[in-house]
């Protein structure tokens, strides 16, 4: 007997089981890629932001240590007039405030802010150097020394208080648009997972489409032809595209329904031949 080594090949059938896995498991890839995204974005810019919010803060604490240091040292200054003894007058520490005030300086993140800050770096200068010449003023016989501190001393610090006042708004202004900022750029953050997640829910639309379209309309179609042949006699006459699973099950229940017909007439004209 010999063998049939040039017999057609057996076609493999898609697989419904792959395509369903392969339509889910895109689906969630997406979704899970989504997230992702979204939570990337998030972190980035909830970092960035919070950096510049926190050098607000600090730039905020710095400067109201810097208007307290000069805030004493002009009080005991004005002590010194009203108890008319120079052995109390108060030594600032320039280095110290200068220190701070570096400090200051490169904690400001905005370049609008910065000409704010050298107006306060001038103003307090001019302070300083005013403020030297208390000694002198103090044991001249010709200058009165109330006269001097509140009208030439005094101004000078107006001044600085004003300039420091200017860029403490500048600041609380500059942490208020940060904190909007963050705000906004949260939105913005979760907008890739926004459209991602919408692209998840469309393909599961797509997905319940072709799926009732392709496997539940057709199974509903094949049962219904079952049905009318048990009931009524008529011959299952379901045609169906397709060369998957479900078109090798038709065809099968085609098939089936097909011979039990030629078995029934069979049957019937032995009987009638009996």
């Amino acid at each position: 007997m010999a063998l049939n080594l040039t017999g057609s090949k057996i076609q493999k059938k898609p697989s419904i089981r792959k395509k369903a896995v392969f339509s889910l498991g895109t689906i969630a890839v997406i979704l899970v890629l989504s997230g992702v995204i979204a939570i990337l974005e998030y972190r980035r810019i909830s970092d960035y932001v919070s950096d510049l919010i926190s050098a607000n803060i600090r730039s905020i604490t710095l400067s109201q240590q810097l208007s307290d240091i000069t805030e004493e040292y002009n009080h005991q200054m004005l002590a010194v007039v009203i108890q008319n003894d120079i052995s109390m007058m108060p030594d600032f520490d320039k280095d110290y405030f200068m220190s701070h005030s570096d400090t200051l300086k490169s904690s400001i993140t905005a370049e609008a802010t910065l000409p704010i800050v050298r107006k306060v770096d001038d103003s307090f200068d001019r302070f300083i150097e005013t403020s030297q010449r208390f000694d002198e003023v103090f044991l001249a016989d010709t200058v009165n020394t109330g006269e001097w501190f509140f009208g030439t001393l005094q101004p000078a610090y107006t001044e600085f208080c004003h300039d420091m006042t200017e860029l403490n708004s500048a600041i609380h202004q500059e942490l208020q648009d940060n904190s909007a900022n963050f705000d906004s750029s949260f939105y913005r953050s979760i907008i890739p997972g926004v459209v991602c997640v919408g692209a998840g829910l469309l393909l599961v639309i797509l997905l319940m489409y072709f799926t009732i379209s392709n496997y539940v309309n057709p199974i509903y179609k094949i049962a219904e032809g079952i049905n009318a042949y048990k009931s009524t006699g008529r011959r299952y006459g379901y045609m169906m595209d397709g060369d998957d699973h479900l078109a090798d099950i038709n065809s099968g229940v085609t098939e089936i329904i097909e011979e039990n017909i030629e078995l029934k007439h069979r049957v019937k004209n032995l009987k009638e031949d009996r």
